[in-house]
């Protein structure tokens, strides 16, 4: 058995990922969605901008070998000649010994041996004794994330281990860049006890091939290339994580209950749910799970009596939706979508970026729009419309009562919704709730990321069918907010 970084990775992130990427059928895999493409190419930017900032003399290992060891002997090589910097080296380290040396705490799994394969994107040469002479070296791990997320640190404390076992030294601290191009230390102290618990379960879970119970959580699974596959088992089973709000900690308590599926859950009294979960908590997931077994809305007990309260109204009405581009720090589209009831008049208008340069000039462009109708409400869906306003409005500077007496109009539809109904669904985003009422977009099974890579193409090769496809969605977002306000005071009326 090969236990690999990518493999550690994918195990601390989705243990049964891990699993299907050994044993599943590939045929059931997803075809690799184009924002994963971005985010590959992003990765890649990110680590030659690492690399070009602050560690530009770099050597590589000679290529052209075919075999890990072959790899593997090629770094030990550079390292043996002392190499400042090692780029794209490769560790790899075969049937762990039982007996561990004194220097070296073990990877080895209790009654099993297996091979170890590495390959972090830099080894950084430091004084100090190892095999090689006065100096060893440390492993860096370059990723795109923000934040030093665990599985990060647990590859990190993977690298200094084979790299401690080959330069015959205790694990050195290994590093971790990211985003920001920040280096962060990993405290093994803390770590490789993490890592060696780690590395016992999965290679177990492998070794004896325990395919782990499927849990969706859409967050997590959204982008996975098992997805489709996952989620036709779970609604085979109507599996408890396709309702809103059971996260796995209360999913294990509701086995512990007894209860297994949906239907299950639909039938049992909130009163012996809510000594752990809390009575409000357990009612909504009760009556969630009866929702989704009956198809049918249901109306919360404490909704208020003011609809017009909750949904205001009046003739022109806006309907605000935002595309943006999170690598740039980027809002190119502010779609606005009219509708004046007295003439049935029904106008798009995507304030559309075509270079990141003139997001200034849209906003204003929104701005003189917005302001033009002062006495209209501007629905929109999850908070991210408001944060977006102030952070625009912090940029370009825009005085702060404009953007106070502009944000005293937002009304947020995922709020009203969530405060006063419970849907048949299993998942309260605006492409769910938009569905199970009847609303379609064009483009079906599109998203948000694949906006991003779209926007990405046409600053790339100038195609307007680009720009067309984003907004052409945009606007299918809008007309689906739009959709879901009216059929929320139906449905409360």
């Amino acid at each position: 058995m090969l236990l690999t970084d990518i493999l550690l990775l994918d195990y601390k992130r989705c243990q049964r990922r891990s699993f299907l990427n050994v044993y599943g059928d590939p045929l059931e895999r997803n075809s690799e969605r184009d924002f994963l493409l971005k985010l590959r190419q992003e990765s890649q930017n990110h680590i030659a901008s690492t690399l070009k900032n602050f560690y530009p003399h770099y050597q590589k290992p000679e290529s052209g070998f075919t075999t890990w060891e072959d790899r593997a002997k090629a770094t030990e090589n550079l390292m043996a000649q002392g190499v400042n910097c090692i780029y794209q080296g490769t560790l790899f380290e075969s049937n762990l010994p039982i007996e561990s040396p004194s220097y070296q705490p073990s990877l080895f799994v209790d009654d099993y041996e297996f091979n170890c394969l590495g390959k972090p994107h830099l080894l950084i040469k430091q004084s100090g004794n190892s095999k090689f002479g006065d100096w060893s070296y440390y492993p860096i791990s370059i990723h795109l994330g923000r934040r030093p997320k665990p599985e990060y640190k647990i590859v990190a404390a993977f690298y200094a281990q084979l790299v401690g076992n080959l330069q015959k030294t205790v694990p050195p601290t290994p590093v971790l860049i990211l985003r920001q191009q920040n280096h962060y230390p990993v405290d093994l102290e803390q770590w490789l006890p993490k890592l060696h618990d780690t590395v016992q379960e999965c290679m177990e879970m492998l070794i004896q091939s325990q395919e782990p119970e499927v849990f969706i959580s859409r967050q997590r699974c959204n982008l996975c290339h098992w997805y489709n596959h996952c989620y036709a088992i779970a609604q085979s089973q109507q599996h408890l994580s396709l309702v809103p709000g059971v996260t796995p900690s209360r999913y294990q308590f509701l086995l512990g209950m007894g209860v297994e599926t949906v239907e299950s859950l639909a039938d049992t009294s909130p009163i012996n749910m809510a000594e752990v979960m809390g009575k409000e908590v357990a009612n909504k997931l009760q009556k969630q799970a009866l929702a989704i077994v009956n198809n049918e809305a249901i109306r919360h007990s404490r909704f208020p009596e003011n609809i017009k309260r909750l949904i205001p109204s009046n003739d022109i009405e806006l309907y605000f939706d935002i595309e943006a581009e999170p690598e740039l720090n980027l809002d190119y589209l502010l779609g606005i979508l009219l509708v004046e009831s007295s003439t049935q008049r029904e106008i798009f208008y995507p304030f559309l970026a075509e270079t990141p340069e003139a997001e200034g000039e849209i906003w204003q462009q929104f701005l003189d729009l917005v302001n033009s109708y002062q006495d209209a409400p501007i629905f929109h869906f999850s908070d991210y419309e408001v944060e977006t306003i102030k952070r625009l409005g912090r940029l370009y500077e825009t005085p702060r009562g404009q953007i106070n007496a502009l944000l005293t109009r937002f009304i947020d539809l995922h709020h009203r919704v969530t405060t006063s109904a419970i849907l048949p669904v299993e998942s309260y985003s605006l492409k769910s709730l938009a569905n199970w009422i009847g609303f379609e977009w064009r483009d079906r099974g599109i998203g948000g990321d694949q906006c991003v890579w779209w926007y990405d193409q046409w600053l790339k090769t100038g195609d307007r069918t680009f720009l067309n496809s984003i907004v052409r969605y945009n606007e299918d977002d809008c007309r689906a907010t739009f959709y879901l306000k009216n059929w929320l005071i139906e449905f409360l009326d």
